[in-house]
């Protein structure tokens, strides 16, 4: 009898071990998935060649620190405040980020929806200043290549002279972008000069200044941006000059020619960023699920 109680016990001892030792590892890979990586599939092409549909990808959030915010008020679409832990590094120029798509309901208003993410590639960083010229992607004072500029010529070509949306339409091309008004006629192939906002700097409240930034304050103040005349309003108080609070980030698809990014939609908040996509761990070609071998565990560029 004391013999099949000690048997028992060992049992038992063991399963509570096995039981601890689950529970353990289970909260460190929770504590992994919120400080240090992320997995994600990449669904569309906007990315080709880079990145493939299907391709699922780590995503690295030492660069940038993970975040921390209640997910239950996220997926209600409360707001939410998001805290971030320390980095270890820096986004660059031509790192590819996966974020939250700051724009999930309409294109002239920010807000949070955690379960719809994007991947696009940076061009743009804190400070910088953006343009398009003749579709290829410049940063003033920076001489480095942008984007795939293959496929930026691509699409140059591809419109071939075309100076407007209906004609580009026909070839399945959006031709206008961001912010979509009068006051710049902004295109894909002709964009900018645009200062893309870093934590602190300021920019003058011109007419102008209200179009191109007006999402990124209203999101920041949660008041109503407002133009009288030539006078902007924040509210009701008339504002002369304006601080930014959050770093802001410009991104777009390597297919220039089919990728909804900031080239229409506008600033991408830092505190969206989930993290910088790294390696391709596994791929499947979804017209013969079949696994593409040859991009398993490589380096995204």
């Amino acid at each position: 009898m004391e013999r099949k109680y000690y048997k028992l016990s060992c049992f038992i001892d063991k399963v509570f071990r096995l039981v601890m030792i689950a529970c353990i590892l289970f909260v460190l890979y929770l504590l992994l998935g919120v400080t240090t990586f992320a997995t994600f599939k990449v669904p569309t092409d906007s990315m080709e060649p880079a990145l493939l549909p299907e391709d699922c990808i780590l995503v690295n959030k030492w660069v940038m620190g993970g975040r921390i915010f209640d997910v239950r008020d996220a997926v209600e679409v409360k707001e939410v405040e998001i805290a971030r832990l320390p980095g270890f590094g820096k986004v660059e120029r031509n790192d590819v980020l996966v974020f939250n798509f700051p724009y999930p309901e309409r294109w002239d208003s920010i807000s949070l929806d955690v379960m719809k993410y994007y991947v696009k590639r940076c061009v743009a960083l804190p400070g910088d200043t953006f343009e398009i010229r003749d579709a290829r992607y410049y940063v003033r004072g920076y001489d480095g290549v942008l984007g795939n500029i293959r496929q930026q010529d691509c699409l140059r070509l591809q419109l071939n002279g075309i100076t407007d949306d209906h004609s580009a339409r026909e070839r399945g091309i959006c031709f206008n972008t961001y912010p979509f008004n009068n006051i710049v006629n902004w295109n894909i192939v002709e964009f900018g000069p645009l200062f893309i906002p870093a934590k602190g700097a300021e920019v003058l409240m011109t007419p102008l200044n209200k179009v191109l930034y007006r999402n990124a304050i209203e999101w920041e103040q949660k008041k109503r941006l407002t133009l009288k005349g030539d006078t902007v309003l924040l509210g009701d108080s008339v504002i002369r000059k304006y601080s930014f609070r959050q770093d802001y980030y410009f991104v777009a698809g390597d297919l220039a020619i089919n990728s909804q990014d900031s080239r229409y939609w506008g600033l991408l908040p830092e505190e969206y960023i989930v993290g910088k996509a790294v390696r391709i761990w596994k791929s499947v070609d979804k017209g013969t699920d079949r696994v593409r071998w040859n991009r398993i565990f490589k380096k995204i560029e």
